[in-house]
Order: structure tokens, then C-alpha cells, then sequence
């Protein structure tokens, strides 16, 4: 069905041509109205949510993810506690809920993936190209660390000690020691007593540091890391078998498309909700609670003019709402034309930003916990990224009683949550991929088949990350693929071409004609404004890429690689943050 075969000139479609297109498209029923360029066309009927609650949840499962457990309460404890929360509030209303509101309306005006709906502006179309590019570098991103969490998931499976309670085992070295003397006296009633390596407590073998059997089991059992990125070393097959369990699990929940997607998520979306209101009650609970959440939420106003703390909320909202990955516009795209997008964004941005307010309590109370129960300040075990899910919490569940039962809870809630921001990912490279195929491919490009082999070629490609110097390919692809520069481009030109190129003024008419009523005017000052301006950041993106960058990589490998001599003179190597939602950013 062709609305009509010509342009409108340069000030494009008229609201009125518009509204007929659409009750055109609701008489006819081919299809939704979408522009390419400045013509008016329809599109082939598309699959939609079966209510709009379905869109809800997968947008609740793909914008809360690891980043808000991990990553938003070591920011607001760095960055002045309760103060952190006016420039992330600000941030949020400026940028973050503008450019969510921006992705999910395109979807569902064009009625295409992250590819399709960058038609409104042809000339510009590669815009969608890139978000694929940052898109399956995510995935992989993903699918390792689900791959640690699902390890640590099955070695919680146990009737006895966890496996990173104790030294004695394999991965071990004469370094290990259980108990150190700076423990509190409650400690060894609570439970095994473990030692974070930064301490100045009993040293054994002379003169070398005593290092806990969690850093031990993190560093030489899971990720046995190499010396460096020139020693990749030998594939180890138990994170290759995870690597390939999770992999299935992704496209087994995606292969029947979103009719089966949409059901699957009511659990993987709010299951973690219960066990993290579950773990919640639990550690606030727990001895030194109180303390841990006291430098959670103490402010501190000194902090409120320094720019970093500005710096920090914005990107914490970018990463925390996950935009720029062309997964908000797949989920929208999936909408029906009329839906009120506009209702619902404001709505999970909400929800989104006070689970990470909410999950700050949960992790503070357990490192306060952690600190009293070792005899250490609260700054001296907070951490955020896998250095808290692999190293602290477990550190912290092991002190506990039913110490197995309460580390499956965690663990079980990181691959909830992983699974989700996977499953939409992957979703959303899958249907941008397939927009772009004929309406009745061959049997080999369909659906099914491109999920298949795009799961079974991400897994083949995964195998490097599960060698002995994976870990360090995992740093790089974290720190310059799916993070920092490339993602804030990203969505720096996603406004300009909303704002400047198609129109602010015209694209808020469109947005009028699907929800019925004018949004608010603010929000094209922030696409054309506001946002670009504070994706530019101007210290990073004026200067030099070629050398710049190989400096900050060789100050992150020094960082990261922390040598512990045994006694047996192997070398121990503790990685510690890594920037992004996944790791600690460095100050």
C-alpha cells in the first residue's frame, strides 16, 4: 500500500498527512505508516506484543541488568552518598528519560529494528550499522560474564563448604591462609573467616602477604590468568562448557520470536526481584549493616561542585538505561502504532533508577558486614563490577550461615538478570538483521536459522575468552567497544539526527499523532541540546586517539595486574576494576 508516490519538500509530512496515513493503515490493516526520507509509505504487517504489559517487562529485563546491582551504589558512596543522587535525578530528567522516550518512540513510529528505523534520514542510515557494531560486541560482553556467573552458580550447588571458603584445594598456593589476626572475635562464630589480600595482618612464608581463598579461586580456578595479553595459554573446558550452556539457553528462550520471548521474561524479569528483596532482608540483618549503610547514603556537600560527580551520573544514566544499543527501538518496534510510549518510558525510567537506589542497600549492608566482621574500614571492601559479584560478595556470603543457600540466591539472580539484557540483545541484532531480508526468504535466512548460526558463531568466537588470557581480551573489548567513547558518539549522533537532521519539532508531532496528545516541550531542547552536550565530553573526545589510547591501556594493564609471589614462586594475578556498569571506573 503506497500513501503516496512524492515528497512534501523540505519541511516533510504535515500532521494531517499523517493522521490519514494511520487511519488508513487502520482500515486497511497492511501495515503502520513509517517514513523513508520524505515518502510516506506502509509496511508489512509486523508482530506485535501481545498487551502492552509484555513490552513493560521486556524493557524492565533488558534496562536493568548487572550495572545497577554492582555498579550505581559504589558511585553514590564515591561521589558523596545522598548528594550523588541530584546530579544522577538531573541527569535522568535531561538525558537519560529524553533519549529512552527518543529510541522507543522511533521504533514504533518506523515499525522497524535498529537498523530500519534510521530511515527518517537515509543519508544517515549507518547510525544503525554502528548500534548493530556495539550491539554484538555487547553480547559477547554478556555472555562471558554470564558464563563466570553460572560457574559460580552450579559450585554454590553444595552440602558442605563453598569451594571458596577454604585453601586445600588444586588452584591453591601456599599463600592462601583462611583466618588472619585482625578478625573480630564474632568472626569465628558467624563462620569461616576470610581475608581480603590489602590488609596488614599475619603474613606466612616471611615476608609474603596472606591471600583469601575467594581471590585464589576467582584469579587461578576460574579465570587462570596468564602473565598477560601475549599469553593466551590453554582453553579451560569448564568455562567452555558454561560458555556453551549459556549460549543454548539464549537460543532456546528466542527461537519461536517474541511470542515465546514475552512469556519466558514474566520469570526471568521478576524473579530477581524477589530474590533481591530476599538477599535484602537478609543483610540488613546482618552485624555492621547499619555502618555499611550509613556511608551508603551519608552526603557529603563538598562533593556537589567537583565535576567528576556530574560526570559519573551522566554516564551511569547512559549505561544504566542501556542506550544506544538499538534495543529500546526493537522492543518499540513491536508495539502497535497507538501505544503511549511516552507513559511508558517515564515509567521504567523510574523503575530503573530506584532498583539501583534499592540494590545500594543490599550491597552496602553486606561490606559493612564484610568490614566489621574482618576488622577493616568500610572504603577498604567497596568495590563495584565482577571485583563485588565474584569477589566481595562471595567473600561476604561465606561468613554466613547456610553460606551454599544464600550464594545460590545471589547467583541465581545475576543470571536472571544477565539472561535478560542477553535475550534482548540478541533480539535486537536478530530482527535489524532480518528487516533487512526479503518478506519470504529462502529456508536458510529465516529467523530461525539466523539465530542459530549467529548463536553458534559467537560461541566459536568466544572460545579465546576462556583461555588463560581471555581475561585481558574481556578488558579491552570492555574498555573500547562497549563502553566510553564509542557508546557516548553513539548516542551523540542519535539526537543530532533526531533533532537537527529530521526535525525535533516534526518528530515530536509524530510521537503526538501515536500517543494523542503533545509531550512535553522540554524534550527536544534536550535531544538537540542538552544530551549532545554531555555525550561530547569535551577531555576525551578533543584529544588524540592513536597513542592517547595505547597509554590508557598500559596504565589499565599495570593497574590490573597485581603479582603475589608464593612460596612455590608462582605468580598470583588479582584483576581488579575494570571501567563501565561492569567494573569500577578509575579515579
Amino acid at each position: 500500500m503506497q500513501v503516496n508516490d512524492g515528497t512534501f519538500g523540505n519541511k516533510g509530512l504535515s500532521h494531517e498527512d499523517l493522521q490519514e496515513a494511520s487511519e488508513g493503515h487502520q482500515v486497511d490493516g497492511e501495515g503502520s505508516p513509517r517514513r523513508d526520507g520524505d515518502v510516506i509509505k506502509t509496511t508489512p504487517k509486523r508482530q506485535e506484543w501481545s498487551r502492552p504489559l509484555d513490552f513493560i517487562m521486556l524493557c524492565v529485563a533488558y534496562a536493568i541488568g548487572l550495572g545497577n546491582i554492582w555498579r550505581f551504589p559504589y558511585l553514590c558512596y564515591r561521589n558523596g552518598g545522598g548528594v550523588f543522587l541530584i546530579p544522577y535525578i538531573v541527569s535522568a530528567l535531561l538525558a537519560g528519560i529524553p533519549c529512552f522516550m527518543m529510541e522507543v518512540a522511533l521504533g514504533q513510529f518506523m515499525k522497524q529494528g535498529g537498523i530500519g528505523m534510521w530511515n527518517i534520514a537515509p543519508l544517515f542510515r549507518g547510525i544503525g550499522f554502528s548500534s548493530l557494531v556495539l550491539v554484538f560486541y555487547s553480547n559477547i560482553h554478556y555472555a562471558l560474564i554470564l558464563s563466570w556467573a553460572v560457574y559460580y552458580l552450579v559450585e554454590s550447588f553444595t552440602t558442605g563448604e563453598l569451594s571458596w571458603a577454604s585453601c586445600g584445594h588444586t588452584w591453591n598456593t601456599l599463600s592462601c591462609q583462611e583466618q588472619v589476626g585482625c578478625l573480630n572475635s564474632s568472626a569465628g562464630a558467624i563462620g569461616p573467616a576470610l581475608h581480603m589480600s590489602n590488609t596488614t595482618c599475619n603474613k606466612t612464608n616471611g615476608s609474603v602477604e596472606p591471600v583469601s581463598p575467594v581471590v585464589e579461586f576467582w584469579e587461578r580456578n576460574v579465570l587462570q590468568a596468564s602473565g598477560g595479553l601475549s599469553e593466551i595459554g590453554s582453553v579451560s573446558w569448564k568455562m567452555l562448557l558454561c560458555l556453551l550452556a549459556t549460549w543454548i539457553i539464549i537460543y532456546l528462550c528466542l527461537w519461536k520470536g517474541i511470542r515465546l520471548t514475552e512469556k519466558v521474561v514474566y520469570f526471568t524479569a521478576m524473579f530477581p526481584y524477589l530474590v533481591l528483596f530476599v538477599l535484602f532482608v537478609r543483610s540488613v540483618t546482618l552485624p555492621g549493616a547499619s555502618v555499611g549503610i550509613m556511608y551508603y547514603l551519608k552526603p557529603d556537600w563538598s562533593k556537589l561542585g567537583h565535576p567528576r560527580i556530574w560526570m559519573d551520573a551522566s554516564t551511569q544514566i547512559f549505561y544504566s538505561y542501556a542506550l544506544g544499543f538499538a534495543a529500546l527501538g526493537t522492543l518499540g518496534s513491536y508495539n502497535s502504532f497507538h501505544t503511549n510510549c511516552y507513559r511508558h518510558s517515564l515509567t521504567l525510567a523510574i523503575i530503573n533508577s530506584s532498583t539501583s537506589f534499592f540494590g545500594g542497600f543490599l550491597v552496602f549492608s553486606v561490606l559493612g558486614f564484610m568490614a566489621q566482621e574482618q576488622g577493616l574500614h568500610i572504603s577498604e571492601v567497596a568495590t563495584s563490577g565482577p571485583g563485588l559479584a565474584f569477589i566481595a560478595y562471595p567473600k561476604a556470603v561465606a561468613l554466613m550461615p547456610l553460606a551454599p543457600l544464600w550464594a545460590a540466591l545471589f547467583f541465581l539472580m545475576l543470571v536472571m538478570l544477565g539472561l535478560d539484557s542477553q535475550f534482548v540483545c540478541v533480539e535486537a541484532f536478530i530482527t535489524a538483521f532480518t528487516d533487512l531480508l526479503p518478506e519470504k526468504p529462502h529456508y536458510f535466512l529465516r529467523r530461525q536459522s539466523i539465530l542459530a548460526l549467529y548463536c553458534a558463531f559467537n560461541f566459536l568466537l568466544m572460545i579465546c575468552f576462556v583461555t588463560k588470557g581471555g581475561i585481558y581480551i574481556f578488558q579491552l573489548l570492555d574498555s573500547y567497544a562497549v563502553s566510553g567513547v564509542p557508546l557516548l558518539w553513539q548516542i551523540f549522533w542519535e539526537c543530532i539526527i533526531v533533532a537537527w537532521v529530521y526535525g525535533g519539532e516534526r518528530f515530536m508531532s509524530d510521537m503526538t499523532l501515536m500517543i494523542g496528545y503533545r509531550p512535553v516541550f522540554i524534550l527536544k531542547w534536550c535531544w538537540a541540546a542538552f544530551t549532545p552536550l554531555l555525550c561530547l565530553r569535551f577531555k576525551e573526545l578533543n584529544r588524540p586517539v592513536i597513542g592517547a589510547h595505547v597509554e590508557e591501556y598500559k596504565r589499565q594493564m599495570e593497574s590490573a595486574c597485581v603479582h603475589l609471589n608464593g612460596g612455590d614462586s608462582e605468580k598470583g594475578i588479582l584483576l581488579v576494576g575494570m571501567p563501565h556498569p561492569l567494573r569500577a571506573e578509575q579515579s
